[in-house]
């Protein structure tokens, strides 16, 4: 384990402290925290890859049913964390599981379209995750799942404000850590609420304005969410996305058009 990646370890095992002790009310009826029942998958993936100061930090929201729900991983698509990443991690069960939603960790037959976007691309883009990883992360602004009595998915900014300050608070106070020890030098928000959490922790001072090199100052920006509940996503994601990070200067022209 590198340096970084132990101070990221750390940072993620006390928000699992911080969190662990929140309790939530209506609607939410049922709350999954993976950092906690996958946590040797998700260690597994910082251990890996969080191993240095990177270029770009991509920012979601929180986990997918389907996603890092079952696998630990952000954007955590089973195929893509099986073949792509290599990640092999006993996953457990949460305390309190909705059987409509059962986690079968990365036995789980399901896909989760948002993550096999993501992963996608960046496996189409870079080939490899050592390619990848070199200069970028993928991290999730919240780590907790949450779901109504029909197990119908919450997203954190659905949910009533008196029960998600305190949640906020260390989601932000965990961020800014995150950003502190990686330095990026461009900060993505994947989606607009992603965007705001970035931009809600820089002005509040909650990470260094600076990047690694400390000539500019951190530029923050948003790509198109993948998720298929977006019609402009299913209209050509990738492409999308891409045209917004060539246009920005984190990523140069491909030397090959996409088919």
């Amino acid at each position: 384990m590198s340096k970084t990646s132990e101070s990221v370890v750390q940072a993620a095992r006390n928000l699992v402290q911080g969190l662990s002790v929140l309790a939530f009310g209506e609607p939410v009826h049922t709350v999954y925290n993976p950092l906690e029942y996958a946590w040797e998958a998700h260690r597994q993936y910082l251990d890996r890859f969080a191993t240095g100061p990177k270029k770009v930090l991509f920012l979601g929201m929180n986990p997918g049913p389907w996603g890092m729900a079952q696998s630990g991983v952000p954007f955590g698509e089973i195929q893509a964390v099986r073949e792509f990443l290599k990640i092999d991690a006993r996953i457990g069960k949460p305390p309190s599981e909705h059987p409509k939603r059962p986690i079968l960790g990365l036995d789980c037959k399901r896909s989760e379209v948002s993550g096999k976007r993501m992963w996608g691309l960046f496996q189409e883009r870079f080939g490899t995750p050592k390619e990848f990883f070199a200069e970028h992360f993928v991290a999730n602004y919240c780590p907790l799942v949450f779901m109504d009595s029909g197990a119908r998915n919450l997203t954190p900014d659905k949910l009533p404000a008196q029960q998600t300050a305190v949640m906020f608070q260390r989601c932000d106070e965990h961020l800014g850590t995150l950003i502190g020890i990686l330095k990026p030098k461009y900060l993505v928000g994947v989606g607009q609420f992603a965007e705001h959490c970035l931009l809600r922790v820089s002005k509040s001072g909650g990470f260094a304005q600076k990047s690694t090199s400390g000539a500019e100052p951190v530029k923050i920006l948003r790509i198109l969410h993948p998720s298929p509940a977006s019609p402009a996503a299913n209209r050509g994601w990738s492409a999308a996305v891409e045209k917004t990070l060539v246009e920005q200067g984190i990523w140069g022209e491909k030397t090959t058009k996409r088919s």
